[in-house]
């Protein structure tokens, strides 16, 4: 979460961080963000429970919610997209990469 954080900040972009999914859902309630980088694995609720709540009402339509997971294995990715992901990020989340691949989501493209 902090690296994360760190590197959009010193990219440019305003970063809202929770540390919980519930906080998460409550932080789009009152701040819409334009993207949400969910990790999948959350103290309290999951990944997916949190999209299945950001989706119910939450977000504004068209907003990208991409998962961030160490799970690498292809039936982890091939079950984030079809739970409603919008993308897919494996740790390690390389620095150099992650400021272009957050652009990209946000033009609606993969990265």
């Amino acid at each position: 979460l902090k690296l994360v954080r760190d590197v959009l900040e010193h990219a440019g972009y305003d970063v809202t961080a929770a540390a919980t999914g519930e906080l998460g859902v409550a932080s789009a309630v009152s701040e819409p963000p334009d993207l949400v980088l969910l990790d999948l694995q959350l103290p309290g609720i999951d990944g997916h429970e949190t999209l299945r709540r950001l989706r119910d009402g939450v977000l504004p339509d068209g907003v990208p919610v991409v998962a961030v997971t160490a799970l690498a294995m292809a039936e982890d990715r091939d079950r984030a997209r079809s739970t409603g992901f919008d993308g897919y990020l494996e740790k390690p989340i390389s620095a150099r990469s992650l400021p272009g691949q957050v652009e990209r989501f946000l033009a609606g493209g993969a990265p």
